[in-house]
């Protein structure tokens, strides 16, 4: 990405900052706290995620006979199946629909399969006046905007603003202006246009082979009218909404509006078997109802492909498939928080998942435009009620990006950093990051002359020029001595003949530029009479895999595998500081890696609290810990420390030596590795970093700890002060 594309990047996302966010931030926060407060009242929620994903699994590898099924139930009840290979021939199925009806109105309820295939611009073409009568796409299509929300598509807009487009826009008697006007006089409006409809189009949450059944899952009862007010049905899905059986449905009931929108249950759930045989409404003489099996009722189901079954046969995208587009993991995403679906989103898709649908149904560079918005937190993956691995496929598409690219210009500055081909047509940018631990390695070897070297205003000046990082980024400190050169020079401490022996990883951070926190866990581990080895090691391969180098970051884990086994065999524990090189161990190591290995090296990983803190509760003495004495503590922990559910130990450790601890309930900070580093992202980051720092100046406490390299550089950035971490208050003085 050239500076220009960098700067271009960055002037939109003030742009959605500044018009967009706070509006976009306020309903996603809503609607994500609603989802923990939803999902706590179902005893059993994992256990329904659990089925829903086993049922998506089995209905994708079972997916070509379950469209015969289907379309042969749907004909057997008077419908017609039509299998679109593609958006044009899906369009040019509806178009002849309206056609051989005369139709010169067609009125749909909202539908993200509809939006993928811009029927509505088709269907304009041909003659045919499209109304959209989900308020919210409504809203939009008098703006002449695209959805910025799965779900909730005018999340963007204020109520001010959709005040201020309907009086210019309809110019009533008297202006709009509280919510209840603006949602009677839509409603009455859109009444008439359904009244007056030749066809209505809805798409579908849910499509059940046995019974060709459709589930519609809304917060309006638009979908209702739409489908039974005209005398033609159209139903648009792609054709991953296929399950087995009606009984299928009840887990996604469960879990689709909890996980949304943070509700129990949305306003309507509808369940049709169509042509629906209802008595219709003749609104010229309405009390003079058309008995069911009066009117020519038609239905049409348009099953469409458009990529999906070539994604079914891509072994890294096929979890996209199991997706029921509930925007859950939009709404979890902090980045998505402050811009929504208008810069994290492509043609149709927005959010996380995003990046898999757009890569499989519109291609990869549409992907390209937001994908690396996605900063592999990992937040989303417990959010997901299919338990979809997101940040690994966003990993995957980042990674073919990456492929097509052809920048060779400054290869004088990577040549020998890493043997792997694949960097050939990376950036520089992400190959600068990626191979960040060869920076680190000369960073120390030069140490203090590269600390002033990258301080100065040309050094600055001209990594924001070629590489884009930017300049407003205080760069880390490098350290002439690293951790391992410190733990091979000092007289160890350990006990005599140990009880439990480890080998404390050395992240890239903690080795070069953190020295103090790795000491800190050294010395703790020995105090509480364990014996620490610090070797060696390689970097765990986050910062390459981040930048969706893929081959880099296997490498990477095959070497630090390679060298931990031997350990592992002689019955030592893994200890590790940096909870996103944990996560490579627990997590990402499960894609890089051969079965046994990961498996051994993940049930063998500890966070370095987590591992304190079950010394303590098997024995060991607490009192050899610092004591807080009374004093307050403000703490944050790292994304990846609470999907992986590790942030209470730090707390308990905490309260239990006397500290008076207040947490943050901000989930993300914004760094996220070389994200906020990069000048494209910088304000994006610092406004996700902008709630955290509220809060932490709110609590006024003594100390203020983050548990992760990322929060620490961000925190300090946002209060002028970096924290530590909480071993380094918790390390015996």
């Amino acid at each position: 990405m050239s500076s220009d594309a960098h700067e271009a990047k960055a002037a939109h996302i003030r742009q959605l900052l500044e018009t967009e966010g706070a509006a976009v931030a306020e309903n996603t926060r809503g609607f994500n706290t609603g989802r923990y407060e939803s999902v706590a009242k179902l005893d059993d929620y994992q256990s329904l995620r659990e089925e829903a994903r086993a049922i998506k699994e089995d209905a994708i590898e079972r997916l070509p006979e379950l469209i015969d099924t289907l379309t042969e139930t749907v004909e057997a009840n008077g419908g017609t199946v039509y299998v679109a290979e593609d958006a044009a021939d899906a369009n040019e199925y509806v178009a002849e629909v309206c056609d051989d009806r005369d139709a010169d109105r067609l009125v749909k309820s909202k539908s993200m399969t509809s939006e993928e295939i811009e029927v509505n611009e088709h269907l304009e073409r041909e003659g045919v006046d499209v109304v959209e009568t989900d308020l919210g796409e409504w809203v939009l299509q008098v703006a002449d905007e695209a959805p910025s929300h799965i779900v909730a598509p005018a999340i963007h807009k204020s109520r001010e603003e959709i005040a201020t487009l309907f009086n210019e826009y309809f110019g009533p008697d008297e202006p709009l202006e509280t919510a209840e006007e603006l949602t009677m006089f839509a409603r009455e409006r859109l009444l008439e246009q359904i009244k007056g409809a030749d066809v209505g189009m809805t798409g579908a949450n849910f499509l059940t082979a046995d019974t060709g059944s459709m589930a519609l899952v809304t917060s309006e009862g638009n979908a209702r009218k739409t489908v039974t007010v005209p005398d033609t049905h159209v139903a648009v899905a792609g054709v991953e909404k296929i399950v087995p059986s009606v009984e299928d449905l009840q887990p996604f009931v469960e879990l689709i509006g909890r996980s949304g929108t943070g509700q129990d249950i949305t306003s309507y759930i509808s369940l049709l078997t169509p042509p629906t045989d209802s008595p219709t409404v003749d609104f010229d003489d309405p009390d003079t109802p058309i008995t069911a099996g009066e009117t020519d009722r038609e239905f049409h189901l348009v099953l469409i492909d458009n990529g999906r079954l070539a994604m079914r046969e891509d072994d890294e995208l096929r979890e996209t498939l199991y997706c029921i587009r509930c925007s859950a993991c939009s709404n979890t995403c902090a980045n998505f928080q402050s811009v929504g679906g208008h810069g994290f989103g492509g043609e149709t898709y927005s959010g996380g998942i995003a990046t898999g649908w757009e890569a499989g149904v519109h291609g990869l560079d549409t992907a390209a435009e937001f994908n690396d918005l996605c900063t592999g937190c990992s937040r989303c993956v417990e959010a997901c009620p299919v338990k979809i691995d997101i940040p690994w496929i966003n990993t995957v598409v980042r990674n073919r990006i990456n492929r097509q690219g052809d920048d060779d210009r400054f290869d004088f500055l990577v040549d020998g950093l890493t043997p792997d081909a694949e960097q050939e047509g990376i950036d520089l940018q992400k190959r600068l990051f990626g191979n960040f631990e060869t920076l680190a390695k000369v960073g120390s070897a030069l140490a203090p002359l590269s600390n002033w070297v990258a301080s100065s205003r040309p050094a600055g000046a001209l990594l924001e020029r070629t590489a884009g990082v930017d300049h407003r980024r205080e760069l880390p400190q490098f350290q002439r001595e690293t951790l391992v050169t410190w733990f091979d020079r000092r007289e160890s401490r350990a006990p005599t003949g140990p009880d439990r022996r480890v080998v404390f990883y050395p992240d890239v951070y903690t080795n070069h530029m953190l020295v103090e926190r790795g000491k800190a866990v050294v010395r703790t581990l020995e105090a509480l009479g364990v014996g620490v080895e610090v070797p060696s090691m390689p970097g765990a391969g986050r910062a390459p895999l981040s930048q969706g180098m893929i081959a880099t970051a296997t490498d990477k884990a095959e070497r630090v595998s390679a060298a931990l086994e031997p350990y592992l065999d002689d019955g030592y524990d893994v200890i590790v500081l940096e909870p996103s090189d944990l996560a490579m161990f627990r997590e990402d190591y499960h894609h890089l890696l051969p079965a046994r290995v990961y498996e051994n090296l993940a049930e063998n990983s500890y966070e370095i609290l987590e591992y304190v803190y079950g010394l303590v509760a098997n024995g060991a003495d607490a009192d050899v810990l610092s004591s807080g004495n009374g004093a307050s503590v403000a703490y944050h922990s790292h994304c990846q420390q609470r999907t992986m559910g590790l942030a209470e130990y730090t707390v308990a450790l905490l309260e239990d030596r006397g500290y008076e601890v207040t947490t943050s309930d901000v989930e993300c900070c914004g760094m996220a590795g070389s994200f906020g580093y990069k000048e494209q992202y910088y304000e994006l980051s610092m406004d996700v970093g902008d709630n955290l720092g509220g809060q932490l100046r709110e609590a006024g406490a003594d100390h203020v700890v983050a548990s992760g390299t990322s929060c620490t550089d961000q925190i300090g950035d946002l209060l002028g002060e970096k924290p530590q971490h909480p071993i380094e208050l918790l390390s015996p003085r």
